[in-house]
């Protein structure tokens, strides 16, 4: 029933397409034939928004990953630089948040961790909907942010990182097994908002996994059996996309891209002094306008990543094909 609804919806999808075009045509030639240039511009508009949509559509048409259907979850690390590095993690939540939210897709904070002064040390969130993971995970990566810092007295411009880490969430059908004696399990105090009672009892669940050092945690419910459950689930996800990226080529570099949270290994430049502009590294696609990708406007970025390494695995079967 899932598989059918999701085919389902991209049919009906390039349905609603077609009809939009064919009104759109029939505008035009009608605005045309009365000489009605404010008609016409904005028929012509409408057919380049179409346009962008029809590319993106036939982008989708190729998540054919094994995990590109499911919902993810979104990890962001601060780097170092203490209240800068935490300000601008919180402006990537932010921005995904705006971003799964303008597609549709649901948005859960499964853990987050505040910082001292302003912004998070770390946050998780939980993206559910067709294709978040497909999406999303060209995302993972370092993010850079040069602008002139609001906590600094003497109006310095000031260069943060932050990490982004997405992985899928486990489908239903796919066992993992966790062996108990290789989980070390910490309960805590949760912070932030949620009234008195985040402050009183250790509701809050970290796990560790000794043989692959991966750290989850959940402080999203005030009862610490489901913050284990959901960290749980959460620990399984990573358990998974880890051996996905194993049966990856590209895997390794991905893997090694995120070792350090600083100069060199950055996917993307945001760029608010002394210039507007973002710059994604690896496809070169540039925006002159950060305030509207920091409110969530990365369809042409994650598009263009997309595509390359769709490009990439085409490539190398064609390689090895012949």
């Amino acid at each position: 029933m899932r598989e059918r609804t999701r085919l389902a919806g991209q049919i009906e999808g390039v349905r609603t397409l077609e009809r939009e075009v064919e009104d759109t045509l029939a505008l035009i030639e009608l605005a045309e034939a009365e000489e009605d240039e404010a008609a016409l511009d904005a028929a012509v508009a409408d057919l380049r928004r179409l346009a962008e949509e029809a590319k993106r559509r036939e982008i989708e048409s190729l998540l054919s990953g094994e995990a590109d259907a499911n919902d993810c979850y979104v990890e962001i690390n601060a780097g170092a630089g203490g209240t800068e590095a935490q300000d601008w993690a919180e402006m990537l939540l932010r921005m995904y948040m705006r971003w799964a939210e303008a597609h549709g897709y649901k948005v859960t904070i499964t853990e987050r961790s505040d910082g001292e002064q302003a912004g998070i040390k770390s946050a998780t969130i939980l993206v559910s909907g067709p294709n978040a993971y497909g999406w999303l995970k060209t995302e993972s990566g370092v993010h850079r942010l040069v602008r002139i810092s609001p906590f600094d007295a003497a109006a310095r411009r000031q260069t943060s990182f932050a990490s982004v880490y997405v992985y899928p969430v486990v489908d239903d059908r796919i066992a993992i097994e966790i062996n108990p004696a290789d989980l070390k399990v910490d309960t805590f105090r949760a912070s932030g908002a949620g009234g008195q009672h985040v402050n009183k009892t250790e509701s809050g669940v970290r796990f560790t996994h000794i043989p692959t050092g991966i750290v989850v945690a959940s402080t999203q419910d005030r009862s610490q059996h489901r913050n284990r459950a959901i960290a749980m689930e959460m620990l399984k996800a990573r358990l998974y996309e880890l051996e996905l990226k194993k049966r990856e080529a590209a895997a390794e570099a991905a893997e090694a891209g995120k070792t350090d949270i600083g100069w060199g290994h950055q996917i993307r430049s945001y760029v608010l002094q002394p210039y507007q502009l973002v710059k994604d590294l690896r496809t070169g696609v540039e925006k002159g306008n950060p305030q509207a990708v920091l409110d969530g406007d990365l369809d042409e970025f994650m598009a263009a990543a997309l595509a390359q390494r769709v490009g990439a695995v085409r490539s190398e079967a064609s390689a090895a094909a012949r």
